[in-house]
């Protein structure tokens, strides 16, 4: 086998990036904006690798380098985290990030950086790298469902306008890519945050994270995050530690009736190592601009945010009910709402899949929707992995994506 962490062709180098790349890495994603309702770029401000830990316990970016210039000119990401996959721990790998210089595409550099990846994911050595990342202290029926630390099969998204990449990876790929199968919708509703909304009264309380107790939490979502595909199996150290960075315990909204959990969502501001610049607005929304900005301030919401300038949000993440309660979730979503306001975010963002019954009671709030295709990736020989995916409701992280 090739050495899996660097390749070269015609006049470009292909290797795993290091921190030495920082720089070169965050000034390719300032400079290559991802078109769509709004055009956006999602940058990595302070440090580009602050933001990869929570991606999962392996986390690899693949830089290609000009040689004549020495730049960086394209770059992708692949990591291998445990979800549930029919209700069962896998690990399971996210192909996502992919930029390439303007100046540079059509070159051949999605095809070599394939190659690369398709050479890590074979790769003997990545089995220990996972494994000694997998947390000791989640419970052993877990630990023993991970038994490599090869990646079982690959998920990814593609926002929903972006016809570069939907016809490179998907619609006029090249025989030797892996086969991007269409799985399900993810919609991303940035709910428009206004003044705190008055939680009405229920058969059961709502409680902060360290009301309840992590361990607790973790149990629980455990217990019923394995009705999802693809819902993130985390540890409570993991939720102490870098795989959940910035994620603060206490901004768990926990629905409890006695002793029972009956759902969670949590509120997570990644604003400190992650942000998305908006650089231009699509016509529609343009044209709608300045009438919105008008409205939001009678509203008490904040103005779209200028070209130039990050958007100022926060995730709803980790949303697991039992049963998918509507008046549960609903609730939950109140609270984290509210926290959001008390913190001045202008946007609460929520992903959902369009098979998840949830997404029902997420659309009836204001909000600004984006709508992206969730694939299933699969490397010639690896099909098996999709066709056995069963047909319970998805759910992704959007946080991590």
């Amino acid at each position: 086998m090739e050495d899996a962490r660097a390749i070269s062709s015609s006049g470009y180098v292909f290797n795993l990036a290091t921190p030495e790349d920082d720089a070169a890495l965050r000034r390719l994603l300032r400079e290559n904006p991802v078109p769509g309702v709004q055009t956006l770029t999602y940058e990595r401000e302070p440090n580009y690798f602050l933001g990869s830990s929570i991606l999962g316990p392996v986390s690899q970016t693949l830089a290609a380098r000009h040689v004549e210039s020495g730049q960086v000119v394209g770059v992708a990401t692949r990591s291998v985290r445990p979800l549930f996959v029919n209700g069962e721990v896998e690990n399971v790998g996210y192909i996502g990030q992919l930029r390439v210089e303007q100046s540079h595409r059509g070159r051949w550099l999605v095809p070599m950086g394939f190659r690369l990846f398709h050479q890590l994911h074979t790769a003997d050595s990545i089995n220990d790298s996972i494994n000694d990342s997998i947390n000791d202290s989640i419970n052993d029926s877990i630990n023993d469902s991970i038994n490599d630390g090869a990646a079982t099969g690959y998920i990814t998204t593609i926002i929903e306008g972006n016809a570069e990449a939907e016809g490179i990876l998907v619609e006029k790929a090249r025989r030797h890519f892996p086969a991007y199968r269409r799985h399900d919708r993810l919609f991303t509703l940035a709910l428009v945050v206004r003044r705190p909304r008055r939680v009405t009264a229920n058969t059961f309380e709502i409680l902060s994270g360290d009301e309840v107790g992590l361990h607790e939490i973790v149990a629980f979502l455990h217990a019923q995050g394995r009705r999802k595909q693809f819902f993130p199996v985390l540890s409570a150290e993991d939720f102490r530690g870098d795989v959940t960075r910035d994620f603060n315990v206490a901004d768990f909204a926990v629905a409890c009736r006695g002793p029972e959990i009956l759902g969670v969502l949590g509120l997570w501001d990644q604003s400190r190592y992650k942000q998305s610049v908006v650089r231009a607005y699509g016509e529609q929304l343009a044209r709608l601009r300045p009438f919105y900005n008008v409205a939001a301030k009678v509203i008490g919401a904040q103005p779209l945010t200028a070209p130039g300038q990050p958007i100022h949000f926060a995730y709803a993440s980790f949303a697991c009910i039992t049963e998918d309660d509507p008046s549960v979730f609903q609730a939950l979503l109140t609270q984290i709402y509210n926290q959001a306001a008390e913190r001045d975010f202008a946007f609460l963002m929520l992903g959902l899949m369009e098979s998840d019954p949830l997404l029902t009671v997420a659309r009836k709030w204001l909000h600004i929707p984006y709508t992206s295709t969730l694939y299933t990736v699969c490397w010639q020989g690896d099909e098996a992995w999709r066709e056995k995916l069963d047909g319970r409701p998805t759910y992704v992280e959007l946080a991590t994506l």
